[in-house]
């Protein structure tokens, strides 16, 4: 699975693109394969505040 992963503190530039393992579901709970998702600007704009 692709995912943003941040882990440290700074604006845009420290949200890096990770490959992780698929996550599995526990009781009660649904998985969701999900092909696309975006970052708006707002989303970068509350990074560099």
């Amino acid at each position: 699975m692709r995912a943003v992963q941040i882990t440290r503190f700074g604006g845009p530039e420290v949200m890096d693109v990770v490959d992780l393992p698929d996550p599995t579901p526990g009781d009660g709970e649904q998985l969701f394969d999900i092909s696309s998702s975006g970052v708006n600007f707002a989303d970068t704009h509350h990074r560099e505040s």
